[in-house]
């Protein structure tokens, strides 16, 4: 049996750092997401519970289930994460006066609060990230990495992570 015997080249390969976009596209997109759940820990919320919000704040009074919808995973998932907002005095639910089978999800005056923090938060961590960028590049970056997301068929705002189960 003969074993392989790595070559002077084939070490300097092994040693060197992967240079190919999707894993430039993934180291970025895991250290942005580091960064953006340790800005918000301040809030004591994590990165879904800020989009749950920022979800029912841009259509107030749309039901669990819609959510659930838009984000493609199960209800139950939903019904945690916004029995949690309740819980922490961020949204209410109350009866559809339309549909009485669905709550309708509103923000908490708190919850209101809380989002316009979270906005300062969402545009000092943008800025902190794209530093290296003028404007111009921000902007190309941007309408590049949404061509890739429609291409690959992503839902635009919607971030995988949902798929995820929550933090015990």
């Amino acid at each position: 049996m003969t074993t392989h015997r790595p070559t002077g080249r084939d070490e300097a390969a092994a040693q060197r750092p992967p240079r190919g976009t999707a894993f430039l596209l993934a180291q970025v997109g895991a250290h942005a997401a580091a960064r953006f759940a340790e800005r918000i820990s301040e809030l004591g919320l994590i990165p879904a519970e800020v989009g749950i919000l920022r979800m029912i704040a841009a259509r107030p009074g749309r039901s669990q289930r819609s959510l659930a919808e838009e984000l493609g995973v199960v209800p139950s998932r939903i019904v945690a994460l916004v029995d949690r907002l309740e819980g922490k005095g961020l949204l209410a639910r109350a009866r559809n006066p339309t549909d009485r089978r669905n709550h309708a999800l509103q923000l908490t005056a708190e919850g209101g609060a809380v989002m316009a923090r979270m906005r300062g938060l969402a545009a000092a961590h943008e800025d902190e990230i794209c530093a290296a960028l003028d404007d111009a590049q921000r902007a190309h970056l941007s309408s590049l990495l949404a061509a890739i997301a429609a291409q690959q068929g992503l839902t635009p705002g919607v971030h995988p992570g949902y798929q995820q189960p929550p933090p015990t």
